[in-house]
């Protein structure tokens, strides 16, 4: 997988219904500021009735970006995927629209069974694939654990950017919403999140996290956001563009971290105090490496640009 493929570069992950007409502005054109990557949505955000024309909406912004990529590359635009509604929609589209300007597909309700299927369409094209953890299966361990034993060794490991985790489609499954005033992770979904990222985390697949739908409330966001990062999630879905500059701050590195993660990864002792914590590197290494990524692609945080957030 190139460099422009790598999770770290994923971000605020917007997703755009098929039917909106300034997609190719999105990606083209800068229109969303700090936009990183992006999903043209078919599934959820698109009603049934609106299919045809979400598809030949598709089908008109592929042309501009196939040909604005043959003009000029597409090295200085976001990452763009599309979310087919099904494995179906998924070959449609593989078999009769023009790809080339499209780094990749998101998976619906991805599953073991399903793998198979969608590595028959895929196998050959060179579209990377961010499957979404979203169906009942995804609340049994012994499930997750035999997936990620299957994708671990399959071919299709070298194209998984990340795997996304569906957060309201996982909510339905249970019938829940989450609270208002609350994180997911202070509803069951807390419980998927981290056992999510103790089954697939040890075979180094990143994971996305979930959208928080309450738009204006940044407070909700960023508590949520400390969690994800806590938790070691790579990038989060962001349905508005209001939300991508309190993601993009939550992705940057603090000093403190930049710091104790040089270290770790330069020093010669076994095990030394920063900052008023103990720094083992025989431990901390993968956390330091992680660290110095997100810093290369986010930045540092520094208190200006907090407060810009704020």
């Amino acid at each position: 997988m190139n460099h422009r493929l790598s999770p770290w570069r994923l971000g605020a992950t917007l997703y755009m219904p098929a039917t909106r007409e300034d997609i190719a502005d999105a990606v083209l054109h800068g229109k969303i500021p700090g936009l990183r990557s992006l999903v043209i949505c078919l599934e959820d955000a698109v009603s049934e009735a609106d299919i045809p024309s979400a598809l030949g909406n598709l089908e008109q912004v592929l042309k501009e970006l196939n040909h604005a990529r043959k003009k000029a590359g597409n090295s200085a635009w976001p990452l763009v995927f599309i979310r087919p509604r099904h494995v179906e929609m998924g070959k449609r589209l593989i078999d009769y629209f023009n790809l080339h300007a499209v780094d990749g597909l998101v998976l619906p309700k991805f599953t073991l069974q399903a793998l198979p299927v969608w590595w028959e369409m895929m196998g050959d094209t060179h579209l990377c694939l961010m499957p979404t953890l979203e169906t009942e299966e995804v609340f049994d361990v012994i499930q997750m654990r035999s997936l990620a034993s299957e994708i671990v060794t399959h071919p299709c490991r070298a194209r998984i950017i990340a795997l996304r985790i569906g957060g309201n489609d996982l909510m339905n499954v249970i019938s829940l919403r989450r609270p208002r005033n609350l994180t997911l992770y202070d509803s069951p979904l807390g419980y998927i999140i981290k056992m999510l990222v103790s089954v697939f985390g040890p075979h180094d697949f990143a994971l996305t996290a979930p959208v928080c739908e309450h738009i204006d409330d940044h407070a909700v966001l960023t508590r949520e956001l400390a969690l994800d990062m806590a938790n070691g999630l790579v990038g989060k879905t962001a349905i508005h563009p209001q939300q991508i500059p309190v993601i993009e701050q939550a992705l940057m590195v603090t000093q403190g971290e930049y710091s104790d993660a040089l270290r770790i990864l330069n020093s010669t002792q076994a095990v030394f105090k920063s900052q008023g914590a103990m720094c083992e590197p025989a431990t901390h290494r993968r956390w330091a490496a992680g660290i110095l990524e997100r810093a290369n692609v986010y930045g540092l945080l520094s208190e200006h640009s907090a407060e810009a957030i704020r």
